[in-house]
């Protein structure tokens, strides 16, 4: 299984995790606190992607793996395009979405990379 004992040793997993707590963070106060639909979905996308890489592992082949994996990249750019409408709301400010922003878009490219590993 690509060479790693438990999902915790899944470094996109402890990018992933980081992020949540981060998005949690965020979507904790002001007035994003109050959007509970975006609050919400924000908060969901983030742990699918936590939730999707240890499911991935703990299957039995590469293959569903993989799958997982990309479901997984889904999630992190789902969180991406939420960070814009929260942008345009004035829910987070510029500083706060570039390193939410570009913390998933490393998360997505980990997550490219260990998919072309396990195909």
């Amino acid at each position: 299984m690509a060479g790693f004992r438990k999902f915790e040793d899944i470094l996109a997993w402890q990018k992933a995790r980081h992020s949540t707590r981060l998005v949690y963070q965020a979507t904790a106060k002001g007035v994003f606190a109050r959007d509970f639909d975006l609050r919400g979905q924000i908060r969901r996308a983030s742990i699918s992607i936590m939730a999707n890489i240890a499911e991935g592992f703990g299957r039995r082949s590469d293959k569903e793996f993989a799958n997982f994996i990309n479901i997984a990249h889904g999630s992190a750019t789902e969180v991406q395009s939420h960070l814009y409408v929260a942008l345009d709301l004035g829910y987070v400010g510029n500083e706060n979405f570039k390193v939410l922003y570009e913390l998933m878009d490393e998360i997505c490219r980990m997550l490219y990379a260990l998919g072309q590993k396990l195909k």
